[in-house]
């Protein structure tokens, strides 16, 4: 066994450490916690992870660093990286081995930034009827004359008061039972739990109760703390989820769950730490105690749920992937490690398959399309793209991989939504001028000289390749159309077509962001397996129309809705037509959490989706490759006459 262990330095942050002969240099990062962009999840699949190794004697460190201190996979390296950038000794950082005493220096395009987390709660009506109730009792004191038990005489008093039978007691309630009920002088508040099992009792006359809906995304998490007697929304938290280190997408982090050494748990860990920061914060807020919170309720796609419940998710990631349970699942929080009371369960709604989990169960209950006329096509664009097409006659839900290109991780100058990222861009006809703004500043680029750009986001992304539609700069077909003389318009080092978005003077990594055509052919990809999957799933309905676009998630509320349409996300629906309605999945969650009825009716209606897998369709390459072409090759958009360009 190979103990040896050598230095790396982190450059510009500066953090060091020693680190096993031959890991990685992402793998040191993320032990060291260095901020170090990682998409694809070290497969080398993104190229996001650019790092430089330097050269020459660092006598601060006490050590002498050279990149033949580093082996590397050449091949990979030179797929992402310019002859020039080989010969500056930039390297990937998840393809590269640590064999010597190294510093490392981290670009600013390869750093992390503070993802911003848009999960806001939207404003629903909730009918209240949460699964945890509290009531409030006055026992008779024991005497010598009657010894009866407490826990006896408290569930006598539940029984005539409020007609609840056969309760049972959670034992760490009954270890602090004889305690609670003397400091209350023998008036005491219970918190029961489905009324069958008491969950807590506390001193006194306690009228608030406390519940916390969570959204685990596969890039952000977000908390909804709430008052279970009024449905308030006392407070929100949210963070960038901390599985992010091990893979950006679910197959990344199934690999990494399977394949590396204590992976599932590495996996578990990240998210079970993440929630108990997010409760300390959300806690800290409002200034409740943890020990208040008596009721949770989760939601996710079906690995991340796995990965929640420390399940192993191999078979997800296996023909023909079965999830290990359907159906809702209530866990005592502290076998999961969460620090809410002690007697508290975690309700985690149902998964309807593989791929799509109990956060598109919260779609449902919250948008409830199994109550409506209007046949609804519900789009949840994340990390994975899932739709749920239907009315009260019949649901059919599908699950295609769009996320990774709308979020960036496809795009050469792509990123996440974190300050400095492109959201919303212009192009003017004529000119090929670009107007565009940044998260983080209000001004347009035209306004504010340093606005300091670092890359694209998602919404950016979208509003890239519409107007570069409708302004001629691509064709149909998406190919860039270099006839246009403009000097935006050039080609690489590669001789591979790109079109300037910004020039270098008005970005922070000192390098123009550009769209080019591998860019756009990535965008296709991602658009039309979104549509395609659409398009199946009305055939198998006899669909010619959808009445109604439904865009869910924290994503769907900042993309343009035009350009959306233009670009072909969807079928052809009038823009009045389509609708944003935010974090679906994270108010499907604070429904059941408000509701345990709807908790009945996550678990009916996940079985009654009828789960279409794509790739199984015969007919889906067909419509995948007619899909490719702006907006599509045959279909017709009638609510777009006068935006579309003359083909």
């Amino acid at each position: 066994m190979n103990d040896t262990k050598y230095t790396i330095v982190f450059q510009p942050s500066g953090l060091r450490g020693k680190v096993d002969a031959g890991s990685t240099i992402l793998n040191a990062a993320r032990e060291l916690g260095v901020s170090l962009e990682s998409v694809c999840g070290g497969k080398g699949a993104c190229g996001k992870c650019k790092v430089r190794i330097e050269e020459g004697e660092y006598r601060k460190y006490g050590i002498k660093s050279s990149v033949a201190a580093t082996t590397t996979v050449d091949e990979v390296n030179s797929k992402y990286l310019s002859k020039q950038q080989l010969k500056q000794n930039y390297r990937l950082a998840c393809q590269t081995k640590i064999v010597g005493d190294v510093v490392v220096f981290v670009p600013e395009e390869s750093r992390k930034g503070q993802q911003v987390v848009r999960k806001e709660a939207t404003a629903r009506k909730i009918k209240l009827n949460p699964a945890v109730k509290k009531y409030y009792v006055e026992l008779k004191p024991a005497t010598l004359d009657d010894t009866t038990g407490d826990f006896e005489r408290l569930a006598a008093a539940l029984k005539s008061k409020y007609e609840l039978t056969n309760l049972v007691l959670d034992y760490p309630v009954l270890l602090k039972l004889q305690n609670t009920v003397r400091q209350g002088k023998w008036n005491v508040t219970v918190s029961v739990w489905q009324d069958c099992e008491i969950v807590d009792v506390e001193a006194g006359e306690i009228k608030q109760s406390y519940g916390l809906a969570v959204d685990i995304g596969t890039t952000t998490v977000a908390g909804y703390l709430c008052e279970l007697n009024t449905g308030n929304i006392l407070a929100t938290e949210s963070m960038m989820n901390p599985q992010v280190a091990y893979g950006e997408d679910v197959m990344s982090r199934i690999g990494y769950a399977t394949k590396e050494k204590d992976g599932l748990k590495k996996l578990n860990d990240a998210i079970i730490k993440g929630l108990n920061q997010i409760i300390r914060d959300i806690t800290k807020r409002t200034g409740i105690k943890q020990d208040n919170i008596i009721d949770m309720a989760v939601v996710g796609n079906t690995c991340i749920h796995h990965l929640f419940l420390k399940i192993d998710p191999q078979y997800l990631g296996k023909a023909p992937f079965p999830p290990a349970i359907h159906h809702s699942v209530n866990v005592k929080a502290r076998d999961l490690g969460l620090n809410i009371g002690d007697g508290a369960y975690v309700h985690v709604l149902p998964n309807e398959a593989g791929f799509v989990g109990a956060d598109n169960v919260g779609v449902l209950i919250a948008e409830e399309p199994y109550k409506q006329d209007k046949m609804l096509l519900i789009i949840d664009i994340g990390t994975n793209g899932e739709l749920i097409l239907g009315n009260r006659n019949k649901l059919m839900s599908s699950s295609c991989a769009t996320g990774p290109a709308f979020e960036g991780a496809e795009i050469r100058h792509g990123m996440r939504a974190a300050a400095g990222a492109i959201e919303k861009l212009k192009i003017e006809r004529g000119t090929f001028d670009v107007e565009f703004k940044v998260i983080g500043n209000d001004k347009w680029n035209t306004e504010d000289k340093n606005i300091g750009a670092r890359g694209i986001c998602g919404s950016g992304i979208f509003d890239a390749a519409a107007q570069m539609f409708l302004t001629g700069l691509i064709d149909k077909s998406g190919r860039i159309n270099m006839k246009i003389k403009s000097p935006r318009l050039r080609f690489d080092e590669g001789g591979i077509a790109e079109f300037v978005i910004a020039w270098a003077k008005e970005t922070a990594i000192n390098h123009d962001i550009v769209i080019c055509q591998k860019d756009i052919r990535a965008i296709q990809l991602a658009k039309s397996a979104m549509y395609s999957g659409a398009k199946i799933m009305m055939d198998k309905m006899g669909v010619k129309k959808i009445d109604k676009v439904i865009l869910a998630g924290a994503f769907g509320s900042y993309i343009d809705k035009a350009s959306a349409a233009t670009i072909g996300l969807f079928p052809d629906c009038g823009i009045g037509c389509v609708q944003a309605v935010g974090n679906a999945a994270g108010d499907g969650a604070r429904i059941a959490l408000l509701n345990k009825n709807k908790r009945d009716e996550a678990d009916i209606w996940a079985r009654r989706v009828e789960y279409v897998e794509l790739t199984l369709e015969p007919n889906f390459n067909k419509y995948f490759t007619k899909a490719l072409a702006f907006p599509h090759a045959e279909d017709k958009f009638p609510s777009l006459a006068g935006l579309l360009p003359e083909m």
